[in-house]
């Protein structure tokens, strides 16, 4: 018996394609191992990728959060200087949740919390009850008051 073998390189793949001559095989059966031995250089390949595509998915995953990040920040800037004059101190008793998100670093998470704290009989309890941290506190001291 003869073999004919020839080897053709294709990107991510290696198809190796053998003729038997002289042999009684169907041309179905060759086609069916050339299928197969296809299929399983194709899996191999995509093996192969498969990390670097994970890698490349975790990058655009990272520089979606750090875009978004920064669009917050700005925003949050934004508001920072428009509140920088506030006109008057808020109440802390009876300030609404849309006037305390007006106050530097403050989200409605944070008003829901001053607004669940009161009364305050000073404005200093936002850190003692654990309401806001000090940094935080610090932000809007200035901007705020008990009456």
């Amino acid at each position: 018996m003869k073999f004919q073998t020839s080897r053709i390189l294709i990107p991510c793949c290696v198809l190796v394609l053998t003729g038997c001559v002289g042999c009684n095989s169907t041309p179905s059966q060759d086609q069916r191992q050339r299928d197969e031995k296809t299929r399983e250089e194709a899996a191999k390949a995509t093996e192969r990728i498969k990390p670097e595509l994970k890698e490349a998915g975790k990058e655009l995953g990272e520089a979606a959060r750090q875009a978004a990040d920064d669009a917050k920040a700005a925003a949050q800037g934004v508001k920072d200087g428009w509140n920088r004059d506030h006109p008057h101190p808020l109440d802390l008793n009876s300030a609404s949740e849309s006037d305390l998100t007006t106050l530097p670093g403050i989200s409605k998470t944070d008003a829901r919390k001053i607004i669940r704290g009161r009364p305050y009989r000073s404005k200093d309890e936002l850190v003692t009850k654990g309401i806001l941290s000090s940094e935080d506190y610090e932000k809007i001291r200035d901007y705020i008051t008990t009456e």
